[in-house]
């Protein structure tokens, strides 16, 4: 069903925001790769509620468990099930979202797909539910360094509404991302960035934007041809995540504002080495990884569950209105890097698993 992802690396996430807990199962791992819980909870602390003052207040360690599939410190080849336990559930703060439809949330549609939902706290269209891909990729990173010593992969949040960063892809550190709480790798960025999100926090309201992520040292030949391709893989990775609503790599959208002549990547000899002179292709050509640095960008909206009286319907379809309640973040971009990251391993480790599995060489 749609709660899986991936074909060789596959996982499978479960669980609802105030359940009892949250994880993942991970199947088609291979074997003896070292992983440990500390491993994996470096990835959930950045991820985590909590974490600074301009992210939603609620209190979780989100602290892991690995049930099964690792023993001394390295993978069996076995299903690996992590846990991540719910420790601060509010349930009663969504209790008059039971009967009313928060507006732009899943809450509706929900409704009228399955005839019921967990309406305390939106149940797995929560961005709760990301904690298993951010588990499972901290295992799909090591499988990739396995595979491809040198292999990087670096989020940042490019733009908050309209306050835009400058960074450069090919050179950007996660010493700097990490350095500030907004999580973008533009530090003449940070205090307007931080600055726009307390208003709008302050005024009930939220604001959305654009995470930018880049692939480095990334190989040749992952991905396939026609419904196989590299970037449609990234495509429904990205916009599996929670509040997102558009993708774009390389050029994107501006692109089509230049001639072929323009948008062409020549191609030149760097010793043995085939390169590109430019990268509007964003490293995917084809479908295929073409070796150079794989670069795209994901849309987020604003938040929405909003602390201002907005207009919607009740579940016995009668107009009303809904003033949201309960701790939501502002801006999800801060935390929504380190699950762009996630995914992107996430894809990267099933088409590496692919492309072995199928051309016999990495």
């Amino acid at each position: 069903m749609s709660n899986s992802f991936g074909h060789l690396f596959r996982i499978s996430t479960w669980g609802e925001s105030h359940g009892g807990g949250v994880g993942v199962v991970i199947d088609g791992c291979p074997p003896c790769i070292p992983i440990c819980e500390e491993d994996i909870q470096l990835e959930l602390d950045r991820r985590r509620p909590g974490q600074s003052e301009i992210v939603t207040p609620r209190k979780e360690s989100d602290t892991c468990e690995i049930l099964s599939g690792v023993f001394e410190g390295q993978t069996l080849g076995s299903p690996i099930a992590i846990l991540v336990r719910n420790k601060d559930q509010r349930p009663s703060s969504y209790s008059e979202m039971k009967d009313k439809y928060r507006p732009s949330h899943a809450d509706f549609t929900y409704d009228a797909k399955y005839g019921t939902r967990a309406w305390h706290g939106g149940g797995r269209a929560s961005a709760r539910e990301t904690i298993g891909r951010v588990a499972a990729a901290a295992i799909a990173k090591k499988v990739l360094t396995n595979l491809y010593p040198g292999i990087e992969i670096l989020a940042w949040v490019d733009s908050i509404k309209d306050i835009k960063a400058d960074v450069d892809p090919g050179n950007v550190t996660m010493e700097t991302i990490e350095s500030n709480i907004v999580r973008t790798g533009d530090l003449n960025a940070v205090d307007p960035m931080i600055a726009l999100i307390k208003e709008t926090r302050s005024d009930g309201n939220s604001v959305g934007g654009i995470v930018e992520c880049v692939v480095r040292n990334a190989p040749v030949g992952l991905g396939n041809p026609v419904f196989g391709k590299l970037e449609a893989s990234l495509a429904q990775a990205m916009l599996s995540i929670p509040a997102t609503k558009g993708f774009e790599i390389g050029s994107g959208f501006q692109g089509t504002q230049l001639t072929g002549a323009e948008h062409n990547d020549s191609f030149y000899m760097d010793g043995d080495t085939v390169r590109t002179s430019t990268n509007h292709s964003g490293g995917v050509q084809g479908g295929i990884s073409n070796g150079e640095n794989i670069i795209f960008r994901t849309a987020f909206k604003p938040t929405a569950t909003i602390m201002k009286e907005q207009k919607t319907v009740t579940t016995g379809s009668e107009d009303t209105e809904l003033k949201g309640r309960g701790r939501h973040d502002a801006c999800v971009l801060p935390r929504a890097v380190p699950i762009v990251e996630a995914m992107t391993a996430l894809v990267l480790c099933d088409h590496a698993l692919q492309h072995i599995a199928q051309c016999g060489t990495k």
